[in-house]
């Protein structure tokens, strides 16, 4: 490479650089699979020993590999480079090694917002609200919460040492850093000021309420310890709400397990490859609770893993679902660690989920249908004002604090109409629906295409302001500017009513299309064509002899 580098300094050595190169590269290419990568090496070494400016190697890597996955259109097969597998593997298994405390910024400070149970900050007097001014002696003043978050975390059985701002004073304190398991299952409210729940959410009527905020890998051993903790396994449980909200998914056979608790042998879910290939998972019966009433609640966050559960309740008539429509992942992906990757990761989808009626969970650009949907009568939308303050709410009621005082309660009408769902149901035997099941259906299309509508209506509000700025930009610009690699005409004609004609390579006509928006020029350049000199005689082509007057 050394030899590569003085010889391209000149241009006749460089020819012969890189004549060199590609007869050395071409001793490697022993079969078609790597003539892929012909024009990617040959690109990289030519970046790297002529460009202007020195480049970063790992960022060019990164970004061609990026550039690769866009093209597969999935927004969950994406490249995990190295230094970030540690904040990806801590979001799939709700593992990592560090201090155990949730923090944010609060009026421009680091602050806890709680402990997490059973953490060393817990045990280490850290309490809620204190803001962490410093952390191994280095001041928090303009770091960010990531910042933070890599300084407090590390090896286990390592010490880091803060000093907190509590009511005016400054105290220091040392924690030992260790494994912290995030509780990916909650109750109602917490019991007195020590981390435990309590998952009964109406004790006169034995209805237990059990927020599962993520399928992590041992996520049924808390769900089966809140069960017990119900009376599910003595029959002494009368009815059930499982909040899926905002659950992200997780691990496929967590669900499965927790699926086995409320139906006999029964598909709970079959995934299938692209050769056609399928594996079926199966509930075992053997660890089937009584029956009683239950409710899932979903909404537009609920993906992967919830939906699966709530999807094979739902279709084996074992749960009705209360809410909004899912997201729509039905897709199964790998990770995979990349043997030259020095530690890279692939996630990649590879299989498709399907429900046990056969459905796919899977949302396409195309669809109408997707995920699962509320079933028909309990379709129970909320805007995002609603949201936020059920969001709010929760962040509160998680709160460890030796406060005696309750947080403030939030209305939550999707949780409300699933209590008293299940009221009607001990009382009259059978579900009530909550609102007209056939209006239900149609209010939720109705929404759905609203929802889509707004999303385009924030798109062209940033295209105009985006105009906008680039007109301010252009006044201010020098006349001989030349023109824009995106006008293929004078903004000022007018194309809506006129026509386009395509031929083919060969230069025959293949068909005149008639505009009909004046958009179009937008489409045209994500097309990916190109404005050609109109003086060039080879454009010149034949006479369609259909439109042809003589």
């Amino acid at each position: 490479m050394k030899a590569w580098r003085i010889v391209l300094n000149t241009t006749l050595l460089g020819t012969l650089a890189v004549a060199v190169l590609g007869s050395t590269l071409a001793i490697a290419r022993q079969s078609d699979e790597y003539k892929f990568f012909d024009p990617l090496v040959d690109v990289k070494h030519l970046v790297t020993e002529r460009f202007v400016r020195d480049v970063d190697e790992q960022a060019l890597q990164t970004a061609a590999i990026n550039g690769m996955l866009e093209v597969l259109n999935d927004p969950y097969t994406v490249y995990v480079p190295p230094v970030d597998t540690k904040e990806f593997q801590k979001s799939l298994t709700g593992e990592y090694v560090g201090i155990g405390a949730l923090i944010g910024m609060r009026d421009d400070w680091l602050t806890v917002i709680t402990p997490l149970d059973g953490s060393p900050a817990l045990r280490s007097g850290v309490r809620a609200d204190d803001r962490i001014v410093e952390i191994d002696g280095e001041s928090t003043e303009g770091v960010s919460t990531q910042d933070a978050v890599d300084k407090l975390t590390g090896v286990e059985g390592t010490k880091v040492n803060i000093i907190v701002e509590r009511s005016g004073d400054r105290l220091p304190i040392e924690i030992t850093r260790k494994t912290i398991k995030t509780v990916p299952v909650k109750g109602a409210r917490r019991v007195g000021d020590d981390s435990h729940w309590d998952f009964m959410l109406d004790p006169d009527e034995r209805i237990g309420y059990i927020w599962v905020t993520q399928f992590t890998p041992n996520v049924s051993e808390y769900f089966d310890r809140a069960l017990a903790d119900l009376g599910a396994d003595k029959g002494e449980l009368k009815g059930l709400v499982i909040d899926l909200r905002w659950n992200p998914g997780g691990v496929l056979e967590q669900a499965v397990k927790m699926v086995d608790r409320f139906v006999g042998d029964a598909t709970v879910v079959s995934i299938r490859s692209r050769d056609g290939r399928e594996q079926v998972f199966r509930a075992s019966g053997r660890n089937t609770l009584s029956e009683f009433p239950v409710i899932v609640l979903l909404n537009e966050q609920s993906a992967s893993a919830s939906e699966i559960f709530a999807g094979a309740l739902q279709d084996l008539d074992r749960a009705v679902v209360v809410g909004a429509r899912s997201v729509g992942k039905g897709s199964v992906q790998s990770v995979i660690q990349l043997p030259h990757g020095d530690g890279a990761q692939l996630k990649i989808t590879e299989q498709l989920y399907y429900l046990p009626s056969g459905r796919s969970l899977q949302r396409h650009d195309d669809s109408t249908a997707w995920g699962v949907d509320p079933t028909p009568g309990f379709y129970v939308p909320i805007d995002d004002e609603q949201a936020a303050e059920i969001l709010m709410g929760r962040q509160q009621a998680d709160v460890i604090d030796d406060l005696t005082e309750t947080p403030e309660a939030v209305r939550d009408e999707q949780l409300e109409v699933a209590i008293k769902a299940i009221r009607d149901r001990l009382d009259t035997g059978g579900w009530v629906p909550h609102s007209d099941a056939e209006q239900s259906e149609l209010t939720l299309s109705i929404d759905e295409l609203r929802r889509a509508e707004r999303g385009r209506e924030r798109l062209l509000r940033e295209l105009a302001r985006l105009d906008r700025r680039i007109d301010t930009l252009e006044s201010g610009a020098p006349e001989d500017l030349g023109e824009s690699e995106f006008d293929l005409w004078d903004d000022e004609r007018k194309v809506a009513g006129g026509l386009l004609e395509i031929t083919d390579a060969q230069g025959e006509h293949v068909v005149t299309l008639r505009i009909k928006q004046e958009a179009i020029e937008r489409w045209l350049i994500d097309a990916g064509v190109e404005k050609l000199d109109p003086s060039d005689q080879s454009l010149k082509t034949p006479t369609d002899p259909k439109t042809d007057p003589n």
